[in-house]
């Protein structure tokens, strides 16, 4: 699996960091989201998914 975060669409509201802060965190730089972790477990799956259908502006999107 592979996790994308559309930069043009992402509103940095932080929902994905709060549902996962294990994959998501804030750049506060560009005030959007990023990915920090690539290597991903079950549960992290799970996680991801909720953090998928739960962004607002569907930035997230995974392979």
């Amino acid at each position: 699996m592979e996790v994308r975060i559309d930069e043009e669409l992402c509103t940095g509201c932080g929902l994905c960091e709060e549902t996962c802060p294990d994959i998501f965190k804030m750049d506060e730089d560009k005030d959007i989201a990023v990915v920090i972790k690539t290597d991903y477990d079950e549960y992290d799956e799970e996680c991801i998914q909720e953090a998928v259908e739960s962004c607002p502006s569907e930035a997230i999107t995974t392979e």
